[in-house]
């Protein structure tokens, strides 16, 4: 039992870094995996937390939470120049269509508890949703016709989840809707497998990989891509320019802020900044 303890704990330790590096990274880096050794994973890590635990005299069994160092997985990824993202996504209004909005059979595979927990997290529209999503059209579906029922549940993005049974196959198409952005998509396919019933769940769990990619997409920063921009601020009150002092230093693709000139009601920045403009446009906007 000594021994049984640190054997297990050091044996999940890598099965725990596969699992964060697919949390913060595309699919398409998936085969790029930094491999680190056993010293080095535990140096990067923060400590575990088991629970479940079962034990015996030669067997050490439990559910480990692994806790690793942010700062140190970054240098991991970015000495690897592998994209990842450090940004957590709001909640997310996910529509089950198939192919129109429906409560039926395909909402409640995404519906299913076993796949909560990644890195989108979402909501399934309520009864209250119906008649305004009834109507509801895949492809020329925009955000104002889901705005309603997003809001509720207090979200600014929606996933559109078409499922649509053809040739011995289910597609999946992930339609992404968001205020003042143009839609993107992806899609997956599903053979099928005896029933549409029996393959929804299957069909379910590829849907919300894909839709996490897709969101990844918009989030994920090449950390060794670099730019710099001038951005001139109005500023009313000593206030207001504190507190936009304090949101560019809580972004995380933000390296370095200089003011290089101020007058009466503006100043005017040199912004470095880390990845693509479009990417530091988004995470200022949350901000």
């Amino acid at each position: 039992q000594t021994c049984a303890l640190p054997i297990s704990i050091a044996q999940g330790r890598p099965r725990a870094w596969q699992v964060l590096f697919r949390r913060l990274t595309r699919e398409r880096d998936w085969d790029r995996q930094p491999a680190p050794d056993a010293a080095t994973l535990v140096r990067i890590s923060r400590g575990y937390t088991p629970s479940n635990e079962r034990r015996s005299t030669t067997r050490y069994v439990a559910d480990v939470t692994y806790i690793f160092n942010r700062e140190a997985v970054s240098r991991v990824l970015r000495d690897a120049n592998i994209p990842f993202t450090q940004s957590a996504v709001r909640q997310i209004l996910l529509v089950p269509m198939s192919p129109g909005f429906a409560d039926g059979p395909w909402a409640q595979a995404l519906s299913s508890p076993s796949l909560r927990g990644g890195v989108v997290p979402y909501v399934v529209p309520s009864a209250a949703d119906n008649p305004e999503l009834v109507g509801l059209n895949f492809n020329t579906a925009s955000w104002s016709n889901v705005a309603a029922a997003a809001g509720r549940i207090k979200a600014n993005e929606a996933a559109l989840v078409q499922a649509v049974y053809a040739n011995d196959k289910v597609t999946v198409t992930i339609r992404r809707l968001g205020e003042g952005e143009a839609p993107t998509k992806t899609f997956v396919e599903v053979p099928l497998m005896q029933t549409l019933g029996t393959t929804y769940p299957a069909a379910a769990q590829e849907a919300i990989a894909a839709m996490e990619d897709l969101w990844k997409a918009h989030l994920v920063i090449n950390f060794n891509t670099r730019g710099t921009l001038t951005a001139d601020v109005q500023v009313d009150s000593l206030n207001q320019w504190g507190q936009i002092q304090s949101a560019l230093a809580g972004l995380d693709n933000i390296t370095n802020v200089q003011v290089i000139a101020m007058d009466l009601g503006y100043a005017r920045l040199s912004i470095a900044y880390l990845g693509t403009q479009d990417q530091l446009r988004d995470a200022m906007g949350d901000q």
